[in-house]
């Protein structure tokens, strides 16, 4: 019986449960205490903690420290190439009537907003103004220099995904980013760039007006990422690079590089305008395609404007809302659309230049 081997196993084994017991281990719990996208993102966390982009929105209503004791803020949001032109129409129009582009203090813009804050603020507005006349005229031309038509199988499934989402919660951020990331568009790497300088005229190399910011989302986090003077300085980032980066449509431009981080159009968030961004100054005017839940979208993540309108004004800043609305079943991205877009901006402009005089005044 002493030398019977099932006894000296159980033994064996006793005392090997003894000494992990001692040692306090759980060798299989401890393995499976982080999954692996945890750990991916607890790496990337650490990698890319110090750059500055990441900016998330709140959760509850909070002053910027981007817009804390500034008065007159403007947020620029998106809505492709026929935003673009009503824009370029709109500002025409209120700059005929007297508005002063150096007026406001600071400007958020997101993609479409991005082209327009960056050439108001660099003084570049007239040449964009001039450029959309021109391919108003001519879209042709314009479908040339920037092809989104006809997507292949890896720009749909990025398109599909970014529209059949329903919730603007990391995961479903991440995922659009992620197909983004895969897919086989035409215009990316330097084009981009190179686009929004042809469009704006910003700068290639650095970052000169220190009032307009831009936004983004990283494709691989799903972190919103903000861009103003001194980031951009910080991770070599120049003006046109920034503006081409916040309108890096998923399955159509991009993505693009922002320092060492591949991201997509600003408005892949669950922020309509990103208006939080200027909230705790004095006054700020909003400026959206939509109300964000009707009429032509480039997402399926919900969105309500009038919610980040609330949001904004519960932190004391005065807000006026200004939605530009859309024909029905307009494809933002068809250049035959530019012609169009411009008239309506430039109409709207007579209407509301008289509440934004004495909304400033």
């Amino acid at each position: 019986m002493a030398n019977d081997p099932s006894r000296r196993h159980i033994a064996a084994m006793a005392a090997l449960a003894t000494t992990i017991g001692a040692l306090g281990a759980s060798p299989p719990a401890a393995a499976q205490a982080e999954s692996p996208e945890a750990m991916a993102m607890r790496i990337s966390n650490r990698l890319f903690a110090d750059d500055g982009l990441a900016r998330p929105a709140p959760e509850q209503p909070a002053v910027s420290d981007l817009a804390r004791g500034l008065d007159r803020t403007l947020v620029l949001g998106g809505g492709g190439e026929y935003y673009v032109a009503w824009y370029c129409g709109f500002f025409h129009g209120l700059i005929e009537a007297g508005f002063d582009p150096a007026k406001p203090e600071m400007v958020v813009g997101t993609s479409a907003g991005a082209y327009m804050g960056s050439s108001l603020t660099s003084g570049h507005f007239t040449r964009m103004r001039v450029e959309f006349d021109f391919f108003g005229h001519f879209p042709r031309l314009f479908a040339a220099m920037a092809p989104v038509s006809s997507p292949n199988i890896s720009q749909r499934r990025a398109q599909e995904i970014n529209f059949s989402v329903r919730s603007g919660d990391p995961a479903s951020i991440r995922a659009i980013g992620h197909a983004a990331l895969a897919a086989d568009n035409r215009v990316n790497g330097p084009a981009v760039e190179r686009l929004a300088w042809l469009l704006t005229g910003d700068s290639r190399t650095d970052w000169p007006p220190a009032r307009m910011f831009t936004t983004a989302n990283d494709c691989y986090t799903g972190e919103r990422l903000v861009v103003g003077q001194a980031v951009a300085r910080r991770n070599n980032i120049p003006l046109a690079h920034a503006a081409g980066a916040s309108s890096s449509l998923p399955g159509v431009i991009g993505p693009t590089l922002l320092g060492q981080r591949y991201c997509m159009d600003g408005g892949i968030a669950r922020t309509w305008a990103h208006a939080d961004l200027v909230a705790g100054s004095k006054r700020a005017i909003v400026i959206t395609l939509t109300n964000g839940y009707e009429g032509s979208l480039l997402s399926g993540i919900p969105h309500n404007v009038h919610d980040e309108m609330r949001a904004l004004e519960a932190t004391g800043t005065r807000g006026m809302l200004i939605i530009a609305g859309t024909p029905p079943g307009v494809n933002l991205l068809d250049p035959n659309q530019i012609a169009p877009a411009l008239r309506a901006g430039y109409e709207r402009a007579k209407v509301e230049w008289p509440r934004i005089a004495a909304f400033w005044a």
